[in-house]
């Protein structure tokens, strides 16, 4: 089968998977599929997957969501530049406060809002902002299937057909 013809099937399994209209077999034809599309653009993307680390987890796309973040008096309503199953980043005016875990609410496109607390893993100084990159604590199962949505529909959408 040549990548166009997996890419059709894999679309296909991909929007049931949306409508959660997926049996066993084809459910895990398509983690497979997950698996295999972000492993062949982590490496189109010339990175390296940590040792244990999922290929879909491990996956960055450039998306641009709103998500509002806050932590006692600090908060910030920023757009992301790019996000995955793991985390996303966005630029700030300011830095978000070190050290803290801060309340994320993402407005997923088409969905329910995502809520969840989120790390500062780093951040970047740039004329007049700053990049600072979040990582995701303790996502729970609906939260994480979302996200991997999200990161799908996203790659596929960026794939030619």
């Amino acid at each position: 089968m040549g990548i166009s013809d997996w890419l059709r099937v894999f679309r296909t399994l991909h929007e049931r998977a949306k409508t959660g209209g997926l049996q066993k077999e084809d459910a895990d034809a398509y983690r497979a599929g997950c698996d295999e599309l972000a492993r062949a653009l982590i490496a189109a993307q010339k990175l390296t997957l940590r040792p244990g680390e999922s290929p879909l987890h491990a996956l960055r796309v450039a998306r641009a969501v709103q998500v509002d973040l806050a932590a006692g008096d600090w908060q910030a309503r920023v757009t992301t530049v790019d996000l995955g199953v793991g985390g996303f980043s966005a630029l700030l005016a300011k830095g978000p406060p070190a050290n803290e875990d801060l309340r994320c609410t993402m407005k997923v496109p088409g969905g329910v809002p995502l809520e969840a607390t989120v790390v500062t893993s780093e951040t970047k100084q740039h004329p007049g902002t700053v990049r600072a990159a979040f990582a995701f604590k303790k996502l729970g199962d609906p939260q994480r299937a979302t996200l991997e949505l999200l990161v799908i529909d996203t790659a596929l959408a960026q794939i030619a057909a």
